[in-house]
């Protein structure tokens, strides 16, 4: 886990520009602590830091691979699962490697089989590829955007970074936000849509996709470069497919079972500290579950796990149709069920406000307000005793479990089922930028593209349809939220957290099991349910879905009330030609009350749209934005 920058340019000398690239890789010194390393080319720098999680004296990059006369040059985020099978097959074929880095694995898969080395890749992944000799960049993504990846063309070259704050460093991309952009913050809320870079001509690499960045020679030209720019080229490697499912439902179960032991005991490897997060719901306790099995088969110590509580939450705890009950008795159970060493952290309510502030920075984007700040805080202290983690991020996406796969209202609305109130957050925006962003049209087009995009299933019922497009949505426009928070809030401080859920061999899998079969038992996630049939605890399997915690302490709505007061009181706050004032301060005297469902997702109501706009206002000031939407 890792984080890089680069920028290639074949119309001018690089060489001596590499102090930019230098500044790009400084703003991910945090994703990567532990080594930092440049590599200079007359039309290619790469910058990359490196968190060490396997081969400790090994692996460092940028890595240069000489093969054939030819010089290629990597840098890697991320954690490639089956290198070892990928090692040993380029063994085979005559490779010598120096160490068990999986980037020099990958590295040379590329150099043996090109792009289609994609194919055979199992893991979670962004990285870039130059080829020296023939003046070709080749960059790509894992299968479901665990990773991040942006890039931006920018006078005939191209610039790439792991966030959006190494693109921001460099002088050609100024923090310019057009009617779009703006849309993307306000409208689809944490929600940005895949490919989107939110600034002006700044794009994210989709999921499952690859690029190349080439010289734009004439047709039949030979020779050293002469045209100053270059040729961009984006192609999808990977997608879902919709087809039969064969299997009867103990052959479904039992294979569900099969892949997701063997993606968490892949992800088990590492040469640091590891654990897992815990909530004592079905999805994370699943993971610790087996991952504690397999400490216990390797006659390993004991499973470190992590929970994350709030000051006096069992005191000021309400349950809701989205949090039914609190985690913590459930924790204790499930770590005293596994025998596991546990870790409870604890976050009061003026740690979260102030942490709002670096989680936008974290995010490079206003996010998910407490949600993503209370994460922020968690893996800080995590960070203290492992490097890695496992977490159960994706199960609900895979398996069916969100709210909206069994409610009727949200099956029949013909928009994304997770963006509620539109009507109540447009009354909280001046006129004239409703006017500008035009957001019903805006998220209208942006539900109806995601729809084209769903493999469609011949022969199924209009229900069972319907059921095929809201697990595509979920898994390609709500989920990516989540994998998005999960990546910033922990790598902002060098913690690596792996997903077992997000294992592409699973996703595929599920994907094409019917809905009866995904709701066996007549419970959300019944199929998964039965694959941890005694794996777990027969109470914990049955518990129902509870999110990610989110505080219900009075403290912290009076503080994001306190601090949105003074963004409101401050003449100079480039907030405030955004929203209609009024409406915004009738919000802050009802203390949040005036949105009494979510807004957004499952846990966004009235504090944390008060908390959002304080993270907007943060954002607007931080990154200097400048707003094109005239």
């Amino acid at each position: 886990m890792c984080g890089f920058a680069g920028w290639v340019d074949f119309g001018r000398d690089l060489t001596g520009l590499r102090e930019q690239v230098e500044a790009m890789g400084a703003t991910l010194a945090c994703r990567g602590p532990d080594q930092c390393g440049l590599w200079v080319g007359p039309h290619a720098v790469l910058a990359h830091r490196r968190l060490v999680v396997r081969d400790l004296h090994g692996g460092q990059q940028p890595m240069v691979c000489d093969r054939h006369g030819r010089r290629y040059v990597i840098v890697h985020n991320g954690e490639i699962y089956n290198s070892d099978e990928i090692r040993a097959e380029l063994a085979n074929r005559g490779w010598v490697f120096r160490g068990y880095s999986d980037t020099e694995a990958l590295l040379a898969a590329y150099v043996e089989w090109g792009p289609a080395c994609l194919e055979r890749l199992t893991g979670i992944f962004a990285f870039a590829i130059w080829d020296e000799t023939s003046h070709r960049l080749f960059m790509a993504r894992d299968r479901l955007g665990v990773k991040p990846l942006f890039y931006a063309e920018r006078e005939g070259g191209l610039l790439f970074g792991s966030e959006l704050k190494a693109l921001l460093a460099h002088p050609l991309v100024p923090p310019e936000v057009d009617a779009d952009g703006l849309a993307e913050v306000l409208v689809m809320g944490p929600a940005r849509t895949p490919g989107h870079g939110v600034f002006r001509g700044v794009h994210e690499l989709k999921p499952g996709c690859w690029l190349s960045f080439e010289p734009d020679l004439p047709a039949g030209s030979s020779g050293p470069v002469r045209e100053p720019r270059g040729r961009l080229v984006c192609r999808r490697y990977w997608a879902l497919e919709s087809r039969p499912h064969p299997d009867d439902l103990p052959t479904t179960v039992a294979t569900v079972r099969r892949l997701l032991e063997d993606s968490v005991r892949r992800q088990l490897a590492a040469d640091v500290p590891i654990g897992t997060l815990l909530s004592g719901g079905l999805d994370s306790s699943g993971v610790s579950a087996l991952a504690a099995r397999a400490y216990r088969e390797r006659a390993l110590p004991p499973l470190r796990t992590f929970s994350v509580d709030y000051e006096d939450n069992e005191r000021h705890f309400r349950s809701s149709e989205f949090q039914p009950d609190a985690d913590g008795p459930w924790v204790e159970r499930v770590s005293t069920w596994l025998g596991t060493v546990h870790r409870r952290v604890v976050i009061d309510a003026e740690a979260l406000v102030e942490a709002l502030d670096q989680a936008v920075v974290a995010r490079d984007l206003p996010g998910m307000a407490d949600i993503d700040a209370s994460l922020l805080l968690f893996a800080r202290e995590v960070k203290r005793e492992a490097t890695v983690v496992l977490s159960g991020e994706g199960a609900d996406e895979v398996f069916g479990g969100y709210p909206w796969f069994w409610r009727e209202e949200d099956l029949r609305a013909d928009t994304f089922p997770w963006t509620r109130r539109l009507d109540a957050r447009l009354g909280l925006l001046a006129p004239d930028v409703t006017e500008a962003i035009r957001p019903q049209l805006y998220l209208e087009r942006r539900y109806r593209e995601a729809l084209e995009e769903v493999p469609v299933l011949a022969g199924g019922s209009p229900d069972q349809a319907r059921l095929r497009e809201i697990a595509y949505l979920s898994l390609t426009r709500f989920g990516p939220t989540l994998l998005d928070r999960k990546d910033r809030m922990t790598m902002a401080v060098g913690l690596a957290a792996r997903l077992p859920y997000c294992d592409h061999r699973l996703v595929e899998y599920v994907w094409n099991v019917p809905w009866s079969m995904k709701a066996c038992d007549g419970r959300a996630k019944g199929l998964l349910r039965r694959a941890l049939a005694g794996v777990l605890p027969d109470d914990v399997l049955a518990r129902r879905k509870s999110p990610y915690p989110k505080t219900h302490h009075p403290a912290y709505t009076a503080g994001v009330r306190r601090r949105l007061q003074e963004v409101l009181a401050d003449p100079a706050s480039p907030l405030l030609p955004l929203i209609d004032v009024r409406a915004v301060r009738a919000l802050v005297e009802s203390e949040g009350r005036a949105l009494d469902v979510p807004w957004w997702g499952q846990l966004m109501m009235g504090p944390q749209m008060m908390a959002y706009l304080v993270q907007l206002d943060t954002w607007l000031r931080r990154y200097r934005v400048s707003l094109r939407i005239r």
